[in-house]
Formats: C-alpha cells, structure tokens, sequence
C-alpha cells in the first residue's frame, strides 16, 4: 500500500514538473515572439524616418537642427542592441524628435500640403500605433510570465531551470524626463 501511494506521489510530482516547466518554455517563447512585434514595428519606424527627412529637407531648410536631431536619434536607437531599457531611452528619444519634427512641419503649409509628407505622416502615425500596442502586448506577456515564475510552487521550478524575470519596456518618470520634447 506504502509503495503505491509513494508511485502515486511520484507520478504526480513528475506531471506537476512537466506541465510547469512546458508551461514555462511556452510562456517564454510567447515573450520572445512578443519582443519581435515590437522590434519589426521599430525596423519599420527606422526605415520610414530617412523618407520624412528627405521629404520636408527641401521646405524646411532652416530647421537644420531639427532634421540632424532626427537623424540622430535615430542612428541611437538602430545602435541600442539588445538591452530593453537603453533601447526603451533611444526609442523614446526617436519619438520626441519626429513629434517634434511635425510640430515644426506646422509652421510651412506647403509641406502639410504635400502628397507624399502626409502620406508618410499617415504611415509614421500608423506605425507609432502598432509600436504602442506591441509594446502593451509585450509588457502584459513579461508581467504574466514575472508572476508565474515568481508564485509558489512554480518559482520552485522556475528557480531550479534558471528562469529569470524579464524587463518591461517602459521607462521610469527620470528617463522620460531626460528625453522629453523640447518645443
């Protein structure tokens, strides 16, 4: 009787163990292929910004400053790598530079008037949208994939395997206060 309940016992660690590290192999692919949203959303923003900068270069010739801070924000952000937080700093930057490249657009009606500046306006501001909702996908997959890792009895296998938390990409009020826009 002793043997079958320590078999019965046995067996049932083992399917605990199974389903919980497969539940966790799952949950970090679903991660990576979360981050890889992001990041083709991001290669398509890289792609779209030398365009808008040839587009308004010709009407906005005294916004020099403007232009090169695009330009290099963007170089920044193709040069981040792998790290979420140097990357979530350079992409934000990005951001606020082509933001601030449309609030200056507004002072020059002939460029608003061009076909192809709205039309990579519409695909800029298009493209701005998925990043938002990859980025809100990612952090909801590293949030549940944080938890599962760090609730008992999962954190038991999560710890034996190596499985470590992964970051968000956010980034706290003092970074955001670093590349703020400045208008």
């Amino acid at each position: 009787m002793f043997l079958y309940l320590l078999i019965v016992v046995i067996v049932l660690l083992l399917v605990f163990l199974y389903k919980t590290y497969n539940g966790l192999i799952s949950m970090r692919n679903s991660l990576h292929n979360a981050w890889s949203d992001i990041d083709v959303q991001l290669t398509r923003r890289h792609d779209l910004v030398p365009n808008l900068v040839e587009s308004v270069k010709g009407y906005m010739s005294h916004e020099r400053e403007t232009l090169e801070a695009v330009t290099a924000a963007r170089s920044a952000a193709m040069q981040t790598g792998g790290d979420i937080v140097s990357r979530g700093v350079a992409e934000m930057a990005l951001g606020n530079a082509v933001g601030n490249l449309f609030v200056k657009v507004e002072r020059y009606p002939e460029l608003k008037a061009s076909q192809n500046f709205i039309l990579l306006q519409e695909q800029i501001t298009s493209t701005e949208n998925r990043i938002a909702f990859a980025r809100q996908h990612y952090n909801e997959t590293v949030r549940q994939f944080n938890t599962k890792i760090a609730v008992f009895p999962s954190n038991l296998i999560a710890g034996a395997f190596g499985f470590t938390e992964e970051k968000l990409f956010e980034m706290d009020a003092g970074e955001r206060a670093n590349v703020a826009v400045k208008i």
